[in-house]
């Protein structure tokens, strides 16, 4: 039986052909929605995505919403998680996986409109066992600060 790709290779690959076109990033987002499906419920855009960094939209929509019309605090929980994974998942060697094992999050204001999230993620130590500080800004369509989370993110080898 083949060996399947590992996920940091699909995505890292995925990516590089889809990444550069408005269609091949929509076919992305897509892929992500139906990997992961609770991160797909607030459909957020993935724009960039390269070693170390990654940028994610969250167009503002009702279903993201709280009762105070602002984009509800889990959603930006969710927009983080998703942006600072890619980020590090497009970095990690093939032989190595991670598991988000904490998070932090400070709001700032009310997220109104659309939310740009980015991440830029520490130099990596290989696939050795190890637990990264991940730092993730959203800001919304001004440049205001919403909300600024930190992921703990621990990064084991991957299984023989």
């Amino acid at each position: 039986m083949p060996k399947l790709e590992s996920p940091t290779t699909l995505v890292r690959t995925t990516w590089d052909r889809l990444g550069a076109t408005v269609v091949g990033r929509a076919v992305f987002d897509r892929m992500i929605r139906r990997t992961v499906p609770y991160t797909g419920t607030i459909r957020a855009r993935v724009q960039e995505v390269r070693a170390g960094y990654a940028r994610v939209e969250l167009p503002d929509r009702r279903r993201v919403r709280n009762h105070l019309d602002s984009v509800h605090a889990i959603a930006l929980c969710n927009l983080a998680e998703m942006t600072g994974n890619l980020a590090m998942i497009y970095t990690l060697p093939p032989d190595a996986r991670l598991i988000v094992s904490g998070m932090s999050i400070e709001y700032r204001k009310k997220a109104r409109g659309t939310i740009t999230a980015t991440s830029e993620t520490p130099p990596l130590h290989g696939s050795a066992e190890h637990t990264y500080e991940v730092p993730v800004r959203m800001v919304d369509a001004t440049g205001a600060l919403v909300a600024e989370a930190t992921l703990r993110s621990l990064v084991r080898p991957r299984p023989a």
